[in-house]
């Protein structure tokens, strides 16, 4: 009887207050999404760096005719260098900290300077003696750049050094911010979100004063006449919660799941890491509606 009353004073509270009730819907919707966008976002930053970071390599850059590094005073790179760099990459000196060596001349970073740069207008004007030799080594250790980088930056014939990471965490620096941004924006519509709820509850609770007032004559406990002021809010915001979840699983499984068939090289999360931001929303949502709802009935309802 007691279950059936608090359900009724719930649907009647809903019908009274229905556009408030929508705009929580719609605002904690809105503010979950962000959340849950920047909670995606950082898996997919952690995803690819467990990715990347164990492919990257280093890339020791030798010098060519014309080049203005300081270290190409010389002119370009001889047989006799390139012997001497290629023995030293492949000694036992070196051998705890290399994995793989491979050796790109200049014909073939040719190739890859014309497939990444496909669109570009400089592409018919670049030559292949124009770009460097390269040696690309592939390290046990993708942290020990550093020994490669003091061993043989200063080795004559070497133009520089370059670690694949560096350009890889100005990219994974920019996603952070892209999260942080996403995570503020969400935390302003919180902020949006809580207010709402608060004010709903306050309409609701003063458009229903009268039956309150009877309810604490007749001596009704504190419990049965706030439940259902803060099951308006929880139902609510429960709802906005699994739209988010939904929009998030709708991202993931089609625009994502495009993604990761038109570059199957890259790692990308799956729809299936939604399910563990769900529960997360959920909870974030009840917690939200149900705080900020107790919080005004304990200064609107004096029981």
């Amino acid at each position: 009887m007691r279950m059936a009353f608090v359900m009724g004073e719930i649907g009647s509270g809903i019908r009274r207050n229905l556009s408030m009730v929508v705009s929580v819907i719609l605002v904690t919707f809105v503010s979950l999404t962000f959340v849950g966008a920047a909670g995606l976002l950082q898996l997919q930053i952690n995803q690819m760096k467990g990715y990347w970071y164990d492919r990257v390599q280093v890339a020791v850059f030798l010098c060519v005719d014309n080049d203005t590094s300081p270290s190409c005073a010389s002119g370009a790179v001889t047989d006799q260098q390139r012997s001497a760099i290629e023995a030293k990459l492949n000694s036992a000196e070196f051998e705890q900290y290399i994995d793989t060596v491979q050796f790109e001349d200049q014909q073939t970073a040719l190739g890859h300077f014309r497939e990444q740069f496909a669109n570009s207008p400089i592409v018919d004007s670049v030559t292949a003696d124009q770009l460097p030799e390269t040696f690309r080594v592939s390290l046990v250790d993708p942290e020990k750049y550093e020994v490669i980088n003091e061993a043989f930056s200063s080795m004559p014939g070497v133009e520089s050094v370059s670690d694949q990471r560096e350009l890889l965490e100005k990219v994974f620096s920019f996603m952070n911010i892209a999260s942080l941004v996403a995570l503020l924006i969400a935390v302003l519509m919180l902020v949006c979100a809580i207010l709402l709820i608060a004010t709903t509850i306050r309409l609701s609770a003063f458009s229903r004063r009268r039956e309150t007032g009877i309810m604490r004559l007749v001596g009704a406990s504190k419990a049965v006449i706030q439940l259902p002021f803060v099951l308006e809010g929880v139902i609510a915001a429960l709802i906005g919660a699994v739209l988010a979840s939904g929009t998030l699983w709708a991202v993931a499984h089609f625009f994502i799941g495009m993604l990761a068939r038109q570059y199957p090289a890259t790692a990308f999360i799956s729809a299936q890491e939604v399910l563990i931001l769900s529960p997360v929303l959920l909870i974030l949502g009840a917690l939200l509606a149900g705080v900020s709802s107790l919080l005004t009935l304990r200064r609107y309802i004096k029981v």
